[in-house]
């Protein structure tokens, strides 16, 4: 997952910064004099001591927020204020800008995901607050968006990608309705708002839910005797079930009858229907409205015309090309999941409805994993301990990609735990920028896996190139006094998918910060990390990356077949589900009003084979369509599918680890960030116009 934690001013794009080597001199820190940072025993990079940056306390958060703010603002004035040949400096000063304000800003939002002390945590969370409300105040400048206007009018920008981010800044002011009259404007605005508290509301409601059921113990048959247990009971001796997923999934998956998971199963598809369903409905109306200001046929229309999709009938063609070739591996799963169903059945002394239902699928594939596929996770564990996983991940990252990292010793951290390394090219020793790794909980860090940018890399103003930075925080079981960190296949794979972000980050050569990195089409952004996951599923690499925590041995070579098999299980039905969730929000978002019960209900149909339970509306729950996914859901099959081709037609033909396809995919993937197109990209490293092909024999179906 990439996070983001800061935005690059006047423009609609999400982004994440912070800095190490910024030069401007700050007035927050009068005491703090300049410093060198030795990073390598070739390498010297000047920095502010300010810049140590772990150190801040509550109040330097808010007053360096206030400095960031105020000369940001100055800067942008001095764009609005120019005037006749002057209007030739915009686009070098809005760069700037950016860059100053990417180059920053992370100062103060970041340590809210990973700072010990909660004062700062709390002062960064508000900082984040108030620069978000702030970044889009700032986007919404239209005396700085008509100076960029003039100047594209009159100049054309000194580079290529200069040419593209005039471009791209003229296309996101449109994009916020800064060329409408001001009645539309002011439109716009309320509707904006009006879809924040909407969104807002629609995801309190959930957090909010209380509703439980209660089972007899002979309810939950097939469920594990420590989950039963550890069931809060009522004065009646029932075990009490809520909807949220540590009660939902181990039911649905275990329990053996049919009529709990069923009840379960309704229940939470029609979870805060009423509350939720008519919010759904009206930023449905709302996004169309918008749309239509903004000259739009649809949402979708506007969504996907900054995406790599471009319009919402390649999405539909997409879609409905997967569900065509998805039918019959589907249903061949589903014979499967019937043949599992009749048995239990039998052994349960019940008459078998002859169907798969949706309350029986997690059941019976969690049946088919244990029967077809069992991969002792507990044992596999102990070959991927903590040291050895991070030694072979970095040592392939190394070898591919043809970089060295150095770790830097005694490095200014925000935890004991953290370590931060510098990353060069190995070839022409070029530095290519540093990435912290933070690796295990704490109370109050972030709770999940991503990468966050620090620092964008760029050219700045006097030509020196200004090197990326960036955060690998995650979660992994920390060491204790008699064993080591020990990871599940499952997290491996996350660490897998997560450096990749980082090096996505590193290896980028942008001349913007617009295009740094993963600033690329939003549809595209987890493509090539999800590419990187597949050298957790291949034995050569595999053997880099384990040991037995206790010896160092090999993963017995049984154990490793079964875990190279077992990424096949279920894939069919799995890839359905995506496909429901994609159709039905394309669906809701092509219109102008939806009923978006029947919606769920006839795009699970379409994929599924039958319709969702009656009664219910699963979109009520559905909190991507309330949480900034809009017409966006087909993303995730979407970049999975270009992955695949990628690693299929490159590495597949070159060996996963040679360093030829990884200079190919560094060269045409990571490098360019987003100051190309990602269809083109892709085309440049394949050869060809990417497909959907790979993606169908990597599942087994071709």
């Amino acid at each position: 997952m990439l996070r983001s934690v800061s935005r690059l001013v006047l423009t609609s794009r999400l982004t994440t910064s912070v800095t190490p080597t910024i030069t401007t001199t700050s007035t927050v820190f009068p005491r703090i004099t300049t410093l060198t940072l030795t990073l390598s025993r070739s390498l010297v990079i000047p920095m502010e001591a300010q810049m140590t940056k772990w150190t801040l306390s509550a109040g330097d958060i808010e007053g360096g927020v206030k400095e960031l703010m105020n000369k940001t603002t100055g800067m942008y004035d001095e764009i609005s204020a120019l005037q006749g040949e002057k209007v030739s400096e915009a686009l070098s000063k809005l760069t700037e800008v950016h860059r100053y304000y990417d180059s920053l800003s992370c100062l103060y939002d970041f340590p809210s995901q990973v700072s010990a002390d909660k004062a700062v945590r709390d002062a960064s969370v508000e900082a984040d607050r108030v620069l978000s409300d702030f970044s889009v105040a700032m986007s919404a400048r239209k005396d700085v968006f008509d100076v960029m206007c003039s100047y594209g009018e009159t100049y054309t920008p000194p580079t290529p990608e200069s040419v593209r981010l005039l471009a791209r800044v003229i296309r996101d002011g449109k994009r916020v309705g800064l060329h409408l009259e001001k009645a539309k404007q002011d439109r716009i605005k309320e509707i904006n708002s009006k879809m924040s508290s909407l969104g807002i509301e629609f995801q309190n409601n959930m957090n909010e839910d209380k509703t439980a059921m209660f089972f007899k113990t002979e309810q939950l048959k097939g469920c594990s005797e420590d989950f039963v247990k550890g069931l809060e009971r009522n004065e009646a001796g029932e075990h009490k079930v809520t909807l949220q997923y540590p009660c939902l999934y181990p039911i649905l998956k275990q329990c053996s009858v049919e009529a709990t998971r069923k009840q379960l199963l309704i229940t939470r598809y029609s979870m805060c229907k009423d509350l939720n369903t008519p919010i759904l409905e009206e930023l449905v109306k709302l996004r169309a409205e918008k749309a239509g200001l903004l000259g739009y046929p649809t949402h979708s229309d506007f969504i996907l015309d900054a995406r790599m999709a471009k319009t919402k009938d390649t999405v539909k063609t997409f879609l409905t090309d997967m569900v065509g070739k998805m039918k019959e591996p589907l249903s061949a799963e589903f014979e499967g999941f019937l043949e599992i169903k009749e048995r239990e059945c039998k052994e349960n002394g019940e008459e078998c409805c002859g169907s798969v239902q949706p309350w029986d699928i997690y059941h019976y594939m969690q049946i088919t994993e244990k029967e077809k596929y069992s991969v002792d996770t507990e044992l596999l564990k102990q070959y991927f301990p903590m040291d050895i996983v991070t030694k072979g991940l970095l040592e392939i990252y190394q070898l591919i990609f043809n970089l060295r990292f150095e770790k830097i010793e005694n490095a200014p951290v925000w935890h004991p735990d953290v370590q931060l390394f510098s990353v060069f090219d190995k070839t022409t020793s070029a530095f290519l920028g540093q990435f912290y790794m933070d690796l295990h909980p704490r109370d109050g860090k972030y709770g999940h896996a991503a990468v966050f940018g620090l620092q964008p890399g760029c050219v700045k103003s006097d030509g020196e190139r200004q090197p990326a930075v960036c955060a690998l925080v995650c979660n992994f079981t920390a060491p204790t006094a008699d064993k080591p960190s020990l990871l599940y296949h499952s997290e491996v794979e996350t660490y897998f998918h997560e450096f990749g972000h980082a090096m996505h980050q590193i290896c980028s050569q942008t001349e913007h910060t617009y295009f740094s990195g993963t600033r690329v089409e939003r549809d595209f952004v987890e493509a090539p990390s999800q590419m990187l996951e597949n050298w957790c599923w291949e034995k050569d690499s595999l053997k880099m990356m384990s040991g037995h925590y206790k010896d160092g041995t090999a993963i017995p070579c049984d154990l490793l077949e079964k875990l190279v098999s077992s990424k096949l299980a279920n894939v069919a039905t799995t890839t359905c589900r995506q496909l429901v969730f994609g159709l039905f929000d394309q669906d809701i978002h092509t219109r102008e009003n939806a009923d978006t019960a029947q919606c769920f209900s006839n795009a699970h149909s379409l994929v599924m084979g039958n319709p969702a339970p009656e009664g219910t509306n699963f979109a009520a729950q559905f909190g991507h369509m309330a949480g900034g996914y809009d017409a966006q859901y087909y993303g995730y099959m979407w970049s999975e599918v270009y992955s695949e081709d990628m690693f299929q037609t490159v590495f597949k033909e070159t060996g996963v680890l040679s360093p030829e396809g990884g200079m190919k995919y560094r060269t045409c993937i990571l490098q360019p960030g987003g100051s190309v197109d990602a269809f083109d990209m892709l085309k440049n490293m394949l050869g060809r116009d990417p497909n959907s092909d790979a993606f169908f024999k990597a599942k087994g179906f071709a």
